[in-house]
């Protein structure tokens, strides 16, 4: 008996109401995949940024690339992981804003807790990848570095601070507004800077004694980029890996000489789990340490399927806190 189910696709860039609901039949898994019934969907800036148009993918696209579901039907080459089994999945193909979906079985990671909610596991996972290659991917780091993260009570920000101060890391966070202060402070940040009521680099200079920090983590592009750069110690690394305000303008590399011999990276998670063995080790570390509880994953708001407009605009508005997460 074939199984009918819906999803979110788009047909034509556009803001929360160019996402569309249409319904498939779920075809058998190839060799090589596993069939879901989806639990819980990340929603995440770049599904935002593939709907409007900006990422320039062909359409009709789907959105989403990470969720939780349970293994309803294997191919005839899947080996370690059985139906019935929850698994949480990152797929370089947008997709994941559906209720069934077929993946490549290496791309799931059985999950070691099998009673973790799926909310909580699929806010974890995507976030959680971005935080572990920016933590351990980049730069050594560890006792005796300041580092910079801003949006540090968003989805990966929260996860981002925490991990960092697992390595032994002084993590400065930006926010904006006492309550999302709070919540950084909760959550890894040993300061956290209210950007809306505070100078974001005076207040860095004066924590840090003048130094800067060595890594400054800057999800928010345009409006930050600049005092970034002048938050920098010499040698200090930036990592520009989002642009929720907007791209940045091209740099001066004179200027990266003369403010401290600095160095940029802009990295995407696609290169860092490009390979289905790194995808695994980091979902492996991440689970791990949430398990040991040097990483709590805050779900700060979830919306049905259908509403996944509803949960575009919530997340554009930089009003969410934690993860955002979509419920079949």
């Amino acid at each position: 008996m074939s199984t009918i189910f819906g999803k979110c696709i788009v047909n034509k860039p556009g803001g929360p109401s160019a996402i569309a609901w249409v319904q498939e039949t779920l075809a058998a898994p190839a060799d090589n995949e596993v069939s879901l019934q989806q639990e819980a969907i990340s929603v995440d800036f770049i599904d935002i940024q593939i709907r409007n148009g900006s990422m320039g993918l062909p359409l009709p696209t789907g959105l989403g690339f990470s969720a939780v579901g349970k293994v309803v039907a294997k191919g005839k080459q899947v080996t370690g992981l059985e139906v019935g089994d929850r698994v949480a999945y990152s797929y370089s193909v947008a997709g994941a804003y559906a209720e069934y979906r077929n993946i490549p079985a290496d791309r799931a990671f059985r999950l070691p807790d099998q009673t973790l909610a799926p909310e909580v596991a699929a806010g974890a996972l995507f976030r959680g990848l971005t935080a572990w290659y920016l933590a351990t991917r980049l730069k050594p780091i560890g006792t005796g570095d300041a580092v910079l993260v801003h949006a540090a009570a968003g989805g990966v920000g929260l996860i981002l601070a925490q991990w960092l101060k697992h390595l032994g890391a002084t993590v400065i966070g930006v926010v904006r507004g006492t309550e999302k202060q709070r919540l950084a402070l909760q959550n890894g940040c040993a300061h956290a800077i209210d950007s809306s009521a505070e100078d974001f680099v005076e207040q860095v200079k004066t924590l840090t004694d003048g130094k800067g920090v060595s890594i400054v983590f800057d999800s928010v592009g345009k409006d930050t980029f600049e005092g970034s750069l002048n938050c920098l110690a010499r040698f200090g690394l930036m990592v520009s890996y989002g642009w929720a305000s907007g791209d940045v303008e091209p740099v001066s590399l004179p200027a990266l000489r003369n403010m401290g011999s600095l160095f940029i990276t802009r990295p995407t998670i696609s290169h860092y789990t490009a390979e289905a063995h790194d995808f695994q080790e980091g979902a492996r570390e991440l689970f791990e340490l949430m398990a040991s509880g040097a990483i709590q994953v805050t779900v700060g708001q979830t919306f049905a399927l259908r509403d996944a407009g509803k949960a575009h605009e919530a997340l554009a508005s930089r009003s969410t806190v934690g993860s955002t997460v979509l419920v079949p």
